[in-house]
């Protein structure tokens, strides 16, 4: 892993720059970008995109691409979807897609896609409901009651999902209103050879040649959405020097943490998450190896584990630099004046998590129960419980507001494997063993005098919750019928709930006093840097800018783009191997190929994981490109921005292009596109 540029680490301690930003559509960077560039974003380019921009909600973006609800996204954000439509005798993830027309597009058994369509600032509202005598329970209670008052209120006014999100770690709260679509159709998909070509060995790196996209469809009453807000593409993609946009939602950065929270990450939270990403990259290979049937069930957990896996060591080695937390430890002293006392009060919020935070990982994070029958055991259980209270009282997921992801999710009928999740289940139970003792009370309840393998196979052998009648039956029964329920995944989720839910409750009383010194920060922030402060990523939809750029690798300059020439050069120098091999139509077609088209491209566009998808638009805002990576240098921009060599990696508009119509003959979205 390359070490962190000092340049990478100072951008932490001055004003954004223009490239610089995560930037909210109500905050856009107008100033910068009209000083930097001579461009004028004006509200109705700012609208059009923010309302062709989709937030895919198994974390990832997309854009509407056409007024009959057409999404264009990467492929590694749909291939989740793709996996569930697959079958052992239709690998859709290998083979690829394409339907011949609209009644042959796949539905998707539990996609929501959300489209914001407003957004109010209720920083106001939610402050005054907290009194400066409550204590700290008291106050989370208070504030999580008057978010659940005010998303509530918006749902019922405007039948919009509503989500008050935290911005500025507490410094503001935004309500924001989106169109969700629930009726989601797989359209078209490449093989997965060309979409993630070069595979685990040139992620995160570049030059690339992926192509990485889908496309799916939104439709309302069992017709196409309408969708009047789409990207028009440009066939010829973007130019080596030219402004472009992303409009995404970066998923979560950490650049306004507090060295002490810093610090956590870098000698707990990282450490603690890639000893089990080690452990369930190793069980999942091995057992991929045994047999082709695994090895296609296995298929995208081990690349979204090894994905992980080498973002969080880049993360981890950026918080190992000592120069960077120096330069940290500086810029905070400067605030901590003006900051009335909050840099103290995280740093006494941490110490008193210190001794809970493995308990509540294993417990309330599931980090010890790695099936999802557990996950659905504990939604059943849990809605029960929480349906019998106030809707400001219950926990944040059960809410009303939020009825109808928590319903699509748990009564999605995508295939569940039971021999995976024993796999999964043995090895994060091993993993509880391991982390909190083998002889601690609850863990030798859990395992019940027997091996983390013997027990797991009797939890999902013997559990009935993968029929999605039985989830309904025990869900409309409410807390009732859960109770009487012996189903052992759900007695092994009542028998971790107590602990659980008090584990939860401390973090969240904690996470107030966290947010209330923020508030103060980001105060004190404001007043210092004024319009070129902009808030952590939160995986709400965002705006960027930047360039078409390359830049410097050892002294040898790395070009702005690739094309397809550069590719079949790659796939003949790696000897045609896996993960450098083709599909059967790119061997037949690819010679077909105009090898100097645009394929792959780099930009200096701010973006972190949960913008894979994001469109790239130019000054006339048509889509020139499509984000689905960054390279190495980029890794660190969870805490810190490069303009240095950190890069976002984007598929050309022209390579999308040349690839469905000389490899996959699809005419019929072409047509749609309007090419």
């Amino acid at each position: 892993m390359r070490p962190l540029h000092a340049a990478v680490l100072l951008s932490l301690v001055v004003p954004a720059t223009a490239d610089e930003g995560m930037w909210l559509f109500n905050k856009p960077p107008l100033r910068q970008v009209q000083e930097k560039y001579g461009f004028g974003i004006t509200p109705e380019w700012l609208e059009h995109l923010q309302k062709s921009s989709v937030r895919f909600g198994n974390g990832g973006s997309g854009s509407f691409v056409s007024g009959q609800g057409l999404i264009l996204t990467n492929h590694h954000v749909g291939a989740g979807m793709i996996e569930k439509l697959s079958t052992p005798d239709r690998d859709l993830l290998k083979d690829g897609f394409l339907a011949p027309g609209m009644a042959d597009e796949l539905a998707c058994p539990d996609l929501e896609l959300n489209v914001l369509m407003s957004i109010e600032d209720v920083t106001e509202r939610v402050n005054a409901a907290i009194s400066p005598d409550q204590s700290a329970a008291e106050a989370a209670a208070a504030r999580r009651a008057v978010i659940a008052a005010i998303e509530k209120e918006s749902l019922e006014a405007t039948g919009l999902r509503s989500d008050v999100v935290t911005l500025y770690q507490g410094g503001e709260y935004h309500l924001y209103r989106y169109q969700r679509y629930t009726d989601v159709r797989l359209v078209f998909a490449p093989d997965s050879m060309a979409a993630a070509f070069g595979g685990d060995v040139d992620n995160f790196e570049y030059p690339r040649y992926c192509l990485d996209c889908c496309f799916f469809r939104a439709y309302v009453d069992g017709k196409p959405a309408v969708t009047p807000d789409f990207l028009k593409w440009n066939s010829k993609g973007a130019r080596e020097g030219e402004l472009v946009f992303t409009s995404g939602h970066p998923g979560r950065t950490n650049r306004s943490n507090t060295l002490a929270q810093l610090e956590d990450l870098r000698d707990d939270s990282f450490p603690h998450r890639l000893e089990q990403i080690f452990r369930n990259e190793t069980v999942l290979q091995a057992w991929a190896e045994r047999d082709v049937e695994n090895a296609r069930r296995a298929e995208r957990s081990i690349i979204g584990t090894q994905n992980g896996r080498k973002a969080i060591v880049a993360r981890l080695d950026g918080l190992l630099d000592a120069g960077f937390m120096a330069r940290k430890a500086e810029a905070e002293q400067k605030l901590r004046g003006q900051a009335d006392g909050a840099f103290g009060e995280i740093e006494a919020a941490g110490a008193e998590m210190n001794g809970s935070a493995t308990r509540l990982r294993m417990l309330e994070g599931g980090d010890g129960f790695g099936s999802g029958l557990f996950w659905i055991a504990r939604e059943l259980l849990r809605a029960g419980d929480e349906a019998g209270k106030p809707d400001g009282e219950r926990l944040s997921e059960y809410q009303d507001a939020g009825r109808v992801s928590l319903e699509l999710d748990l009564f999605s009928d995508e295939p569940v494997y039971k021999d995976m999740e024993t796999l999964k289940l043995a090895s994060s139970l091993t993993f509880l063993c391991a982390k909190l003792g083998a002889t601690d009370p609850l863990v030798a309840k859990i395992l019940d005098g027997k091996s983390p393998q013997v027990r797991a196979a009797e939890l999902v052998k013997g559990t009935g919750l993968e029929e999605v009648a039985l989830r309904r039956k025990l869900y409309e029964g409410g807390k009732d019928a859960v109770a009487a329920s012996d189903d052992p995944m759900i007695a092994l989720a009542r028998l971790v709930d107590a602990e659980s839910r008090e584990l939860r409750t401390l973090a969240e009383t904690n996470g107030e006093r966290v947010a209330q010194a923020h508030a103060k920060i980001a105060k004190a922030r404001f007043a210092a840097e004024g319009d070129a402060t902009y808030p952590d990523a939160t995986f709400t939809l965002r705006l960027s800018s930047g360039v078409v750029k390359g830049y410097t690798e050892e002294g040898e300059p790395v070009p702005a783009q690739t094309d397809f020439g550069g590719m079949l050069a790659r796939h003949e120098k790696q000897g045609g191997v896996k993960p450098f091999d083709l599909s059967p139509e790119w061997k037949k077609r690819g010679g077909d190929l105009n090898p100097e088209v645009a394929f792959n491209f780099v930009s200096t566009n701010d973006i972190t994981g949960g913008n894979s998808g994001s469109p790239v638009v130019n000054q006339a805002g048509e889509l020139v490109g499509l984000i689905f990576d960054t390279n190495s240098h980029g890794l660190v921009s969870d805490f810190a921005y490069t303009e240095d060599r950190g890069r976002a990696v984007s598929v050309s508009s022209a390579g999308i292009l040349e690839a469905m119509r000389v490899i996959y003959r699809a005419d019929r979205v072409l047509e749609e596109l309007g090419q």
